[in-house]
């Protein structure tokens, strides 16, 4: 236990160590502030519009019932990050492994006493706390302008969830990229696109069956965040992040095992 705590102690050391995590955490609270006050300033300016129509003032019941702050602004700026998350994290997920292998040092790790599943476990923790930490900075700015607006506590905290299990996801993807890969640059675009492909299944509906096609929108990641970003949390989405990060996971410890097998 002391080993797998000295592992994690060291992940975190190495991860926060480096400047690519405090760029990543700036860049993605960064966009999110921006995204959101942009959408913000557009609904507002619809408002105005509709305001500075009406005779003697605003009426609230001349706006039209598709103008309101969940869908103007809510889940248009969901939509955007939902993608814009697939471009900061591999830059976060390509070294974990990858910057191993490059320096030789994923030897030492296979023969510190340590087994395969603790070493995986380590670093994937040490991970999954970065991706929340990086999403409970990034929500600062936003959360009270949304709370104020009436979407209530629970549907923040769907979203909260929706964002934090999406990251998670793209992260697994990430780690097992970057424990096939033979470069961090190489984990890192490998990354990007698979992420690209899986996040939203659609483009296939035109070349498979229809079957198939409800299948594959089963497993697009775009549909599973898409019911937390609407304030609606299913089993079914998270036995499905779920299910990501234990694939990742056992994918992870396949490499481990063959490089193991192959010497």
């Amino acid at each position: 236990m002391r080993r797998l705590l000295s592992l994690m102690q060291k992940e975190a050391l190495v991860l926060f160590g480096s400047p690519i995590a405090y760029g990543v955490l700036f860049m993605v609270a960064l966009v999110t502030a921006v995204t959101f006050f942009e959408h913000l300033r557009l609904y507002n300016q619809i408002l105005f519009v509709f305001a500075s129509s009406t005779m003697g003032g605003f009426e609230s019941d001349t706006i039209p019932t598709h103008v309101n702050l969940i869908d103007t602004v809510f889940n248009p700026v969901m939509e955007q990050l939902g993608v814009l998350l697939i471009i900061p994290l591999p830059l976060v997920t390509m070294r974990v492994f990858a910057e191993e292998r490059e320096r030789g040092t994923d030897e030492l790790l296979l023969t510190s006493g340590l087994s395969s599943a603790q070493v995986i476990a380590a670093k994937y923790f040490v991970t999954y706390a970065f991706v929340v930490l990086m999403m409970t900075v990034s929500f600062i700015y936003p959360v009270t302008a949304i709370e104020q607006g009436g979407l209530g506590m629970k549907h923040l905290a769907s979203v909260f969830v929706g964002l934090s299990l999406l990251a998670i996801g793209i992260a697994s993807m990430g780690l097992v990229c970057s424990a096939f890969a033979s470069s961090q640059v190489v984990a890192a675009a490998s990354t990007v696109a698979v992420c690209f492909i899986v996040y939203d299944l659609g483009w296939t509906h035109g070349f498979v069956s229809e079957p198939t096609a409800i299948f594959l929108d089963a497993l697009s990641l775009r549909l599973r965040f898409g019911h937390m970003a609407e304030g609606f949390v299913f089993a079914s989405d998270l036995v499905y992040f779920a299910a990501i990060a234990c694939v990742s996971a056992a994918l992870t410890r396949l490499s481990f095992e063959l490089r193991r097998a192959l010497g």
